[in-house]
């Protein structure tokens, strides 16, 4: 008696360590996927700080005064960000998946932050995966509204998708 075909229990067996190993390869990809976009929100995040330093150093054309960095102006429109921000790559002002910086580079609308890198309590609005919150700060601690001129500090905010901690970098003239 020659057989034929599998039997069940071999097709069970099969289809078992077929469906674990999809089941792995598609964890592992949706994994390196979010790295991948954490990557992003981190380099973007730099090139905003090292943009709004060359501001502080550089001013804008039209300006003598250096040594600040912009309001809470500069976040809206967008035509702002490259007026204040000059050679910076709009692409930076957008977190991943979002084609629209108005939508990810927001200000901040007060300054009651905490002192470790984990917490906002206070900042308003609260920074998301698709959202960079930016906050100028004045001399007195106060935030710099748009228009303003003493803006002497900033803090950046940003929330990673892998383990969805918020973020701060602040200015190197703090």
């Amino acid at each position: 008696m020659t057989r034929r075909g599998f039997t069940i229990v071999e097709l069970i067996i099969t289809i078992t360590i077929m469906g674990i190993l999809l089941t792995l390869a598609v964890v592992n990809v949706n994994s390196t996927q979010m790295k991948s976009r954490d990557d992003e929100r981190k380099a973007d995040i730099e090139a905003i700080a090292t943009a709004l330093e060359s501001f502080y150093s550089i001013g804008i054309d039209e300006s003598t005064i250096l040594g600040r960095y912009p309001a809470t102006g500069l976040v809206t429109p967008t035509l702002n960000i490259t007026k204040y921000l000059r050679d910076v790559d709009l692409k930076s002002f957008m977190a991943p998946g979002i084609a629209d910086p108005g939508l990810t580079f927001i200000s901040s609308t007060n300054t009651g932050t905490s002192k470790d890198n984990q917490s906002v309590a206070g900042v308003l609005p609260q920074p998301t995966k698709s959202q960079y919150v930016y906050q100028p700060i004045k001399s007195d601690g106060s935030i710099c509204l748009a228009g303003e001129m003493d803006c002497r500090k900033f803090n950046l905010f940003y929330r990673l998708e892998s383990d969805n901690i918020v973020y701060k970098i602040t200015s190197k003239n703090q």
